[in-house]
């Protein structure tokens, strides 16, 4: 349950802090003292957005902090523990929301978190329910999420919701494909044929531009490459005093110096090495100079080649493999493009098949709504006798439809006030506080099996009044007996049922106007009823008819 509530600096709350008890809290007070802003406080705490126009006047930041102790904190804890925080110790959770004029800060256990995460708590938290929030039971998707949870249908729900992905992808993919203008796709198709050929056509590779460029360099030097090779040649075996010869004459003089030193054998073999390296060199420079081709016609295909080259790396990537990955990935798309009609149909044929899948588990939840169906109406019936609609009914119809999110269904909250009256769909009331009444029906059934521990109604009881404010306000109190109810309220006859009472009052002070809360004990309590009955200037009668009130 929510323990305590401290407010600082939020509009008129100066410094304000709020016990809460078990059961049933109501909130009273004279319109514009504050009562709202309590609530507005526990927005914020749940992740509701904010902005600094809430700062008290004056003041620098605001701050609103929450404590709950829970018997259970299954759900809250599974929110901390996905974010990697430690589990409530004890079931304590302890929210702090600090706004100033450039910041918002948030925490939870003292950790910083995000307004997402506060979202997820507050889901888990509390229920809050404004004073227009009953509208909203006019919206059949909403209707469809309390048949559902009612029911407790959620393992349906997600086999539903699976295959309706499935199936959503499979149309999403469809629609792409039809999409697309049949003239642009024909360019494109032709764009990316021209570029995959030209790529394709020129036989790029990554040895073969190195090898080209090698070449190239050759050629464009092939006259002085020529001469030097010669100069190499002449020096090494053919001029006058060349190399060889001088390693021969050296050769010669060793076979006669191994007859009279031993170890002469050992530079023979040396020199008679370097006169086989010196032949094997001059052959190697005779072979590489004969095999140039110098001729105009292979100079111009190197640089027709080396032209290819440098054009497709301009257009199409800053390297050869860079342009042949592109090359791959538009054959790829083109190959796309060109299958699309086969595409289109595969995605069809795939369609009809997930259609079969998504149709028969939607006629399993279908099935299973109709058999919650009865149930709901009867539970909300009982309800509806309990405040004040004794001879009222409340159907639920359930109509086949189109695959949605949410299945395939449509559903159709139906109600006959009185006795004698044909069924209507809910939204055809005009009545803001029938509808009211069918709301606190529907919270009070499904509060039974719901396991968010808070539940807030700020002002449900408008637009009701005499006995049946009493009516409600028993019903609430019912409520309170399985969840901690909190209950701004503006009926003595609601006040007069709760098992906590907080009167909101304001005051001016040095012309500054404050906020106050306080909690009423025996003697106030009757007081503030009678204030509620009658105006500020109660009288023996109205107090007495207070006491008597609380009495009940």
């Amino acid at each position: 349950m929510l323990r305590t509530l401290k407010i600082k600096n939020l509009a008129l709350v100066d410094d304000v802090q709020v016990g809460f008890n078990e059961g049933l809290n109501v909130i009273t007070g004279e319109t514009g003292a504050g009562k709202s802003l309590m609530i507005g406080a526990l927005r914020l705490l749940l992740g509701e957005r904010a902005d600094k126009s809430m700062i008290r006047t004056g003041e620098s930041s605001c701050s609103v902090h929450a404590e709950f102790g829970l018997d259970n904190s299954a759900q809250v804890d599974a929110v901390l523990s996905d974010i990697g925080m430690e589990s409530c110790d004890g079931g304590l959770l302890i929210i702090r929301r600090i706004i100033t004029e450039s910041s918002n800060k948030t925490f939870v256990n003292d950790e910083s978190v995000t307004l997402t995460v506060l979202k997820r708590l507050g889901e888990v938290l509390v229920d809050m329910h404004g004073p227009y929030d009953h509208q909203s039971l006019l919206d059949q998707s909403v209707q469809l999420e309390i048949l559902d949870a009612f029911g407790q249908l959620d393992k349906a729900k997600a086999a539903y919701a699976q295959e309706y992905a499935q199936y959503r992808e499979i149309q999403k993919k469809i629609v792409a494909l039809n999409s697309d203008n049949e003239e642009d796709l024909e360019r494109q198709v032709e764009f990316l044929d021209y570029r995959v050929n030209e790529i394709e056509s020129a036989k790029l590779t990554v040895d073969e531009e190195l090898e080209v460029e090698e070449e190239h360099g050759v050629i464009a030097n092939s006259q002085q490459v020529i001469e030097l090779a010669n100069g190499a040649v002449q020096a090494l075996t053919e001029g006058e005093g060349c190399a060889f010869d001088a390693l021969v004459a050296a050769q010669q003089s060793m076979n006669q110096l191994i007859k009279l030193m031993p170890e002469a054998q050992e530079w023979h073999d040396e020199v008679e090495s370097a006169v086989t390296s010196v032949q094997e060199v001059v052959r190697s420079i005779e072979n590489s100079v004969a095999g140039i081709d110098s001729s105009a016609e292979r100079m111009q295909w190197l640089d027709d080649r080396l032209t290819t080259y440098q054009t497709l790396k301009r257009k199409y990537g800053a390297t050869v493999e860079e342009v042949l990955e592109n090359g791959e990935a538009w054959k790829l798309q083109l190959k796309d493009l060109r299958g699309r009609d086969k595409r289109r149909s595969e995605l069809q044929n795939e369609l009809n098949s997930m259609f079969k899948s998504l149709k028969k588990v939607g006629e399993v939840l279908r099935k299973q709504r109709e058999n919650v169906a009865d149930n709901l109406s009867e539970s909300i019936t009982r309800e509806l006798v309990d405040i004040g609609f004794e001879h009222g009914f409340f159907d639920v119809e359930i109509n086949p439809c189109d695959p949605g999110p949410l299945g395939m269904d449509e559903i159709d909250f139906g109600f006959a006030p009185n006795a004698g009256e044909d069924m209507r769909p809910l939204r055809m009331i005009a009545s803001s506080g029938e509808i009211s009444r069918v709301m606190l029906a529907t919270k009070a059934v499904l509060a039974k099996q719901d396991q968010i521990p808070v539940l807030v109604f700020d002002e449900i009881d408008a637009n009701i009044g005499g006995e049946i404010g009493g009516a409600v306000g028993r019903k609430l109190a019912q409520v309170a007996e399985c969840h901690q109810l909190i209950c701004i309220t503006h009926l003595p006859q609601v006040a007069a049922c709760g098992t906590t009472h907080l009167a909101v009052s304001k005051k001016v002070e040095d012309g500054r106007t404050y906020t106050e809360v306080r909690l009423l004990d025996s003697e106030s309590r009757p007081e503030e009823i009678a204030r509620m009955l009658g105006g500020k200037d109660s009288t023996n009668v109205t107090l007495q008819h207070a006491q008597e009130m609380l009495e009940l």
